[in-house]
């Protein structure tokens, strides 16, 4: 399975894809064919504004607002729609909740469906093969493999993403986070704590 971190990869380590893709948009870019400015700016909307960070937006005001909670719950389209995070890929949604007893766990077995509208691009390993098998046999190794090792006893749930619904993880909320704002706690709710691969993270102690 592809290294999970988010770490900078210079060219020479690409994955023959990405280098190719790499190739082609230096071509294109050198005969003046594509902008390397529009693709910046295609980019940073999906990184920044069609993003992780709308995702953890929705995960906070979860942890804040039992009204929000509930409707999440009920009908997360709905409710990821009221803060204007629908569109592409994100047409379909439902919100599952990690519990004590409880840890969920995504994946597209078929391709690589993936909520956009709330999770920006998927990373490179949600659509690798490895990961698509694996997390449905083996859900507890897979993520070892990302550094979670969770109790014997919290049971493991994995979603079937389809093009008909897609699915966002509920982490739990960490402790020492009381009265704590939507702002503090989103920075809190990390990409793959809403794909399940990973926990929100514990606040630093002052």
């Amino acid at each position: 399975m592809p290294h999970h971190h988010d770490d900078h990869h210079h060219d020479n380590e690409l994955d023959p894809m990405a280098a190719r893709v790499r190739a082609l948009e230096t071509i294109l870019t050198e005969k003046g064919l594509v902008d390397p400015k529009a693709i910046d700016a295609i980019v940073e909307t999906y990184e920044t504004k069609v993003g992780p960070r709308n995702g953890a937006r929705v995960v906070a005001k979860a942890w804040v607002d039992p009204e929000f909670n509930a409707w999440l719950k009920r009908d997360a389209t709905a409710a990821i729609g009221s803060l204007s995070y629908s569109g592409r890929q994100g047409e379909h949604m439902q919100a599952v909740f990690n519990t004590d007893e409880t840890h969920n766990l995504v994946v597209c077995t078929l391709c690589s469906c993936y909520p956009w509208s709330v999770l920006g691009l998927p990373p490179v390993w949600y659509k690798s093969p490895p990961y698509r098998s694996r997390a449905v046999i083996d859900p507890r190794g897979v993520l070892a493999e990302f550094d979670l090792v969770l109790p014997e006893a919290t049971s493991i749930r994995v979603w079937d993403s389809t093009a008909e619904l897609r699915y966002l993880v509920i982490p739990l909320r960490p402790e020492g986070t009381d009265g704590w704002n939507e702002e503090q706690l989103a920075e809190l709710v990390t990409r793959d704590s809403m794909i399940g691969t990973g926990l929100a993270r514990v606040p630093e102690v002052a």
